[in-house]
Formats: C-alpha cells, structure tokens, sequence
C-alpha cells in the first residue's frame, strides 16, 4: 500500500478538529452524569462513544498512522453494541426508549 503524505497545514487542521470534538466530549460528560432522564444519559454516551471514533480518526489521519483508522472501525462497532445492550436492558427494567 503507497503511503499518502498529507500537507502540514491539513494536519493541524485535522488535530484542531479533534481539539473541538474531544471539547465536545467533555461538555458532554455534564450530560452523562447530570441528564435528567436514563434516555439522555444513553443518548449522551453514544455521542461521546461517536466522538472518540471521530477523534481517533482525524488523529490518525494528521499523524500518518493509519492502522489506527481499525482501531477507531472496531471502537465504533463496539460503542453501537453496547448502545443496543443498554437500551435492551433498560426496556428489560421497565424504562421507555
């Protein structure tokens, strides 16, 4: 496989990316611990589970290291199984999805 060189300029555009998303993630933990509802909890995992998919993306991308990409690939069909066990659990306990 050729190996693509990226420009050091759309490197630091790519790491600044993943700055704001991983900023992103972090407002979001407010939610996780403070949302008022299971569901918003659920739903505020799931974006922070698709922030680090993201973020490890981009970081792979700016750095070059793209065996990292299957990482982020493999994170991302974990974060979808467990979003589909945790809302199986939940309707199992009596909560509404």
């Amino acid at each position: 496989m050729p190996e693509v060189a990226i420009s050091e300029t759309l490197s630091t555009i790519f790491l600044a990316a993943a700055g704001v998303f991983v900023l992103f993630a972090v407002v979001l933990l407010y939610r996780v611990f403070r949302g008022p509802t299971t569901q918003d909890r659920i739903v505020a995992i799931n974006v922070v589970g698709t922030n680090t998919v993201i973020v490890i993306a981009l970081v792979s991308v700016a750095l070059g290291e793209y065996g990292y990409l299957d990482v982020a690939l493999v994170y991302a069909l974990l974060n979808f199984v467990m979003s589909i066990a945790v809302s199986k659990f939940t309707v199992e306990w009596g909560g509404v999805i």
